[in-house]
């Protein structure tokens, strides 16, 4: 082949690579037409960061997705936080709302419950004489209040020998009517009735029982029947009605044991807390009357004291009305 024949391929070669050279000089002017303003910049870094294949969404020429508009929002919301820090910085800050404190017991009470706490000295602990006849004058109620005895023990009620609970029979009475149903055979249901029952006997009571109407405040039943009135354990128990031998409603002796029911019979047991909850009488009864009811539980929770305590049996001792302040008994 002769010089004259390689002249043409050569410059058909140069010929491709000025036509690329030109290509690619068209793309650049078209990429260096588009203005570099700060919303584009950050596109393109972000398609960078990406590392996306696929390039940027291009801006639109009006709306937000214009140039203009990505450059105003990005200046409106430096201008906020600009706004925010000074606001910081000189105090001015938004006042959140606070939480007003919460009150006392004796703040939220009425007027008359303040007054008789005035009369009380917290710091003090009374005689058992004492604090009852401050109970009798602190009563803030218009009715025949109960006075309440609140002993608080050192037992663990979960222990068997320290579940406390006992019968005592207050010399005073309690000062509530107490309407009592005997579960006894005909013989025995006669005595109960002379004794004071209300209702008496077993098929009177039983046909109670059955349409649930329970008109009774104690239920008494011989210990031949507790076998027929087990079947109305689950109507009974929950209201504390089931008779029990060791509350004492279970006894050959019915017309006994209605007798100590009518005179005054109050039971009590220890709560989950290790404390005692009983009323001793009502405030019309007087300051002497309910010291002897008070005495005569204090000495019935004294015998029931468990072998496993050797000391510090009850640690403390509260009196109060049904809506009085409570006052503070020494031991």
């Amino acid at each position: 082949m002769t010089k004259k024949e390689e002249q043409p391929a050569e410059t058909e070669i140069k010929n491709t690579k000025d036509s690329g050279a030109s290509k690619n000089a068209a793309k650049k002017s078209k990429t260096e037409k588009v203005v570099k303003t700060p919303a584009t910049e950050k596109m393109v870094e972000q398609a960078e960061i990406k590392g996306a294949d696929k390039p940027a969404k291009p801006l639109a020429k009006a709306g937000k997705r214009s140039a203009k508009a990505i450059e105003e929002a990005q200046e409106k919301k430096a201008k906020e936080t600009r706004k925010a820090k000074e606001a910081t910085a000189e105090g001015q800050e938004a006042k959140k709302p606070t939480k007003k404190p919460t009150r006392s017991k004796l703040e939220r009470t009425g007027k008359k419950f303040k007054e008789a706490a005035k009369l009380i000295d917290k710091s003090k602990n009374y005689t058992l004489a004492e604090a009852l006849d401050l109970a009798v004058k602190t009563s803030p109620v218009k009715f025949d209040a109960t006075v309440e005895l609140h002993v608080n023990l050192n037992v663990d009620p979960r222990q068997a020998d320290q579940n406390i609970r006992g019968v005592v029979t207050l010399p005073s009475g309690t000062g509530k009517p107490m309407r009592i149903a005997v579960v006894a055979e005909a013989d025995d249901a006669s005595k109960a009735l002379k004794a004071g029952a209300e209702i008496a006997g077993s098929d009177e009571v039983f046909q109670q029982l059955d349409k649930e109407v329970i008109n009774f405040d104690v239920l008494i039943a011989t210990p031949a029947l507790m076998q027929r009135l087990s079947k109305y354990a689950r109507l009974l128990g929950p209201r504390g009605l089931m008779p029990n031998p060791k509350s004492g409603t279970v006894s050959a002796d019915v017309a006994k044991a209605v007798t100590e029911a009518k005179a005054g019979r109050a039971e009590y047991r220890v709560d989950s807390n290790g404390i005692i909850h009983l009323g001793i009488g009502k405030v019309s009864f007087g300051a002497d009357k309910l010291d002897q009811n008070a005495s005569a539980v204090i000495s019935s929770i004294r015998a029931a004291k468990p072998t496993s305590i050797k000391s510090g049996y009850i640690k403390s001792l509260y009196v109060s009305t049904s809506m009085g302040p409570s006052i503070s008994v020494q031991l």
